[in-house]
Parts: C-alpha cells; sequence; structure tokens
C-alpha cells in the first residue's frame, strides 16, 4: 500500500508538512493516562489565554478551508473541533489506547491527527479530489455519504472515502477498533512552525509505541519531492 497526496494538494498548499508512521502489534490493552496529562494541560493553557480560533495553527487551516471553498467555521479542521470540545467539557472521551493519544497530540499541538485501521483500506490511499462517485460511512457508522466532486478526501482504491473535506471529519469505516492491530498515522499541518512540530509529533507517537506497546514504528515526513509512504501490509487489504 502507498500513501501519497495528490500533486493537486501539493500544488494549492505547499506549505503542507504531512508526517506519516505505520506501526503492527496495537492492542487496546495499553495505559496511556500519564502520556496524555502534559498535552491536554498544554491545550489547557493556551485555551486559558485565549479560545482555539486565534491558535496560528487552526488559523492556518481556516485559510486552508476558505481557499477550498468551504466555510471556516462551518467546516473546522479536526484539532479545532477536538479543542472546542475540550474547552467546553473540559475532557475527552477515551476511545483506545493510540487513538487517545492521537487526540491528546492534537489538543497540545493543535494539529490534525488521523489515526486509521490498515486492514480497513483497500489498496492505496490518497489525498486527493473527490470524483462524486466515492462512499463515505459517517463515523458513527449509521450512513454512507457521497463527497462532492472536487472536495478534498482520503480515498483508498475501492473509492471508499476515509476522511471527508480533508481533516475534517474520519469516517467510521476506517476507525480503530479493539481487534485493530494494524495502523496508519497522518498528522498534516500548514502554519509556520510545521517542519518542527511534525517531526516531533511522530517523534512521540513512535517513543509511546516503543515504550506501551513494545512495537516499532517507521515513519517519514513526506514532501512534494518525496510524497509517497510505502507500508508492507502485515493483514490482507
Amino acid at each position: 500500500m502507498n500513501f501519497r497526496h495528490a500533486p493537486q494538494v501539493w500544488s494549492a498548499f505547499p506549505e503542507l508538512v504531512c508526517g506519516v508512521l505505520h506501526a503492527t502489534g496495537v492492542t487496546p490493552a495499553v495505559d496511556v493516562g500519564p502520556l496524555l496529562a502534559r498535552h491536554t494541560d498544554t491545550a489547557r493553557a493556551r485555551l486559558a489565554a485565549g479560545p482555539e480560533g486565534g491558535f496560528p495553527e487552526i488559523q492556518a487551516w481556516r485559510r486552508a478551508f476558505a481557499r477550498m471553498g468551504l466555510p471556516p467555521t462551518r467546516y473546522r479542521c479536526a484539532a479545532e473541533s477536538l479543542l472546542r470540545r475540550f474547552r467546553r467539557d473540559g475532557a475527552l472521551p477515551r476511545l483506545h489506547p493510540l487513538v487517545d493519544l492521537g487526540n491528546a497530540l492534537s489538543l497540545g499541538y493543535a494539529v490534525p491527527v488521523a489515526v486509521l485501521d490498515v486492514e480497513r483500506i483497500a489498496g492505496d490511499l490518497a489525498v486527493r479530489p473527490a470524483t462524486g462517485e466515492e462512499t463515505y460511512l459517517t463515523l458513527g457508522g449509521g450512513e454512507d455519504e457521497r463527497p462532492e466532486p472536487g472536495e478534498v478526501i482520503f480515498a483508498d482504491s475501492a473509492g471508499r472515502a476515509h476522511s471527508r473535506r480533508w481533516t475534517h471529519r474520519q469516517s467510521g469505516w476506517s476507525a480503530v477498533r479493539d481487534d485493530t492491530t494494524e495502523v496508519l498515522v497522518i498528522v498534516e499541518a500548514l502554519h509556520d512552525g510545521a517542519a518542527e512540530a511534525v517531526p516531533r509529533m511522530l517523534g512521540e507517537l513512535s517513543s509511546a509505541l516503543a515504550d506501551r506497546w513494545r512495537v516499532p514504528a517507521r515513519t517519514a515526513v513526506l514532501t512534494a519531492d518525496a510524497p509517497a509512504f510505502s507500508v508492507a501490509r502485515a493483514t490482507a487489504g
């Protein structure tokens, strides 16, 4: 399996920094609680100084959504949605230890993090404009949608959309479950400090996988000149 962004995405958003991580051997029987507090504390301190809409990381995604023709306060990147929920509730629900860690990193860095079950991805995965023929399963798992033609999505070779409106909303189809063992984690940032933040985030995830799950991880930072990340599947896709 290859993961990549289409040339149109790199051309429209040359400021994009994308980090990718692949790991096999993930289980739900891991305690990541001590790893979450630092990032939630960081988010809480930043939010005490002002709402998430003023964060430079979030402003960069709002500008990107506006350039895609999406009202940026109607369609928000996943990091902004998490921060809004955290600001309202003071905590996030616990779902799966790796997802919880990804959400905590997303809060602390104000950067979208997608955690996908590799076994639920057919063939290759590309961030590209939709044709309008793809299908998307809502995160609750109860409804199929069709992305609009030209909408930026995560699309696999079978025409299934694993996200809508780029980093706005992940699909329920490839959401991590208790029986997930192989994951692809995608970190995308557009702000001025992204070139430093994204590798740090990958490093923290890799360290957690080694320390808590006792499994290695492969990582890469993609560019327009080196846009692809190859995954040798442990499971059939």
